[in-house]
């Protein structure tokens, strides 16, 4: 069995691992308590799906579908910025529009598509724990498994020689809290596995460490952080092309049905399977960007869900 059969095959098998542990885990508690009230969750851990460059461990409520838009412009310092570009304003970077559906209220699937090389982008998030008050549970995981696919045509003849090529894989399981009404933290361990890759040093299969938070500002008005450690764990010390860690902020405003955030990063990518493994840019030389996120949230059937106790308040 080569490399990509082998990845797909593990793919689908934890994809059904997931779900049938969902679905166990739901029917246990269902029978262990009377009403969801007794189940004493803890809702909006985040404010949305996604924090700066990362998934959170949100998913989406039942039938809802998410349009996501989100946009990154160029070096706002160094030799490609300045006001040559308007400070990186005369450049994208990437672009990437997605969608977003909740199949169940802790089942997401995702489909979208980037500007750099074309990447079509296909995952599945399940949360399979979510927090609790007054002694429960006293954490969240979700879990993503991420499919890249590159569409464009290839640069050489020597590229893409196989279709797996094109193809790269993530997994990552997502673990976050929610301390108080304002702070919240994440940690993000992931494996990206890839047939082939840029810079000839690089290895194939990437092991990182993410890291997220939230601070609440106002009632509508958060600043979000994250960082992924990849130098230093599974990257070695010797590329040709240098390669950073990425590190992005920003400011997240809810109005209503959107979520419009404000974000800087120096990562020129914005899905994993890019933003992980490509960062060839550096806060500390001009590489940082501005960057901005439009959510817009759809409820694709009526909801007969008249408690606003256990309405979505992910928006």
């Amino acid at each position: 069995m080569n490399k990509s059969k082998l990845f797909i095959y593990l793919f689908l098998v934890l994809l059904f691992l997931v779900v049938r542990a969902s679905a166990q885990s739901a029917d246990s508690l269902l029978n262990t308590l009377d009403n969801s009230k007794k189940f004493n969750k803890v809702e909006s851990t985040f404010k949305a799906t996604h924090i700066v460059l990362s998934h959170s461990t949100e998913t989406q409520k039942k039938h809802d579908l998410d349009l996501r838009i989100r946009h990154h412009f160029g070096d706002i310092g160094g030799e490609f910025g300045s006001a040559h570009t308007l400070y990186g304003l005369d450049v994208a970077t990437d672009l990437f529009i997605g969608l977003d559906y909740g199949v169940s209220d802790k089942l997401t699937v995702g489909i979208g598509r980037s500007k750099h090389d074309e990447l079509f982008d296909l995952y599945i998030k399940q949360k399979l724990i979510q927090q609790q008050k007054d002694g429960g549970l006293p954490f969240n995981l979700t879990f993503l498994a991420q499919v890249g696919l590159v569409a464009r045509e290839p640069f050489a003849a020597t590229e893409f020689v196989n279709y797996s090529d094109r193809l790269t894989y993530l997994i990552q399981p997502i673990i976050s809290r929610k301390f108080s009404s304002r702070i919240s933290l994440q940690v993000m361990p992931s494996y990206l596995s890839r047939s082939v890759s840029a810079e000839p040093n690089d290895p194939n299969n990437l092991f990182s460490v993410g890291f997220a938070g939230r601070f609440k500002l106002t009632k509508r008005l958060s600043f979000v952080a994250d960082y992924t450690l990849i130098n230093g764990l599974s990257r070695k010390d010797n590329l040709v092309t240098p390669l950073y860690n990425p590190l992005g902020v920003g400011l997240e405003i809810e109005t209503g049905g959107h979520i419009f955030s404000l974000n800087f990063m120096n990562s020129e990518f914005i899905t994993e399977n890019n933003f992980i493994a490509n960062t060839k840019k550096s806060w500390s030389d001009g590489g940082v960007r501005f960057g901005f996120t439009i959510s817009r949230n759809f409820s694709l059937f009526k909801s007969k869900n008249k408690d606003p106790n256990t309405k979505s308040t992910i928006y």
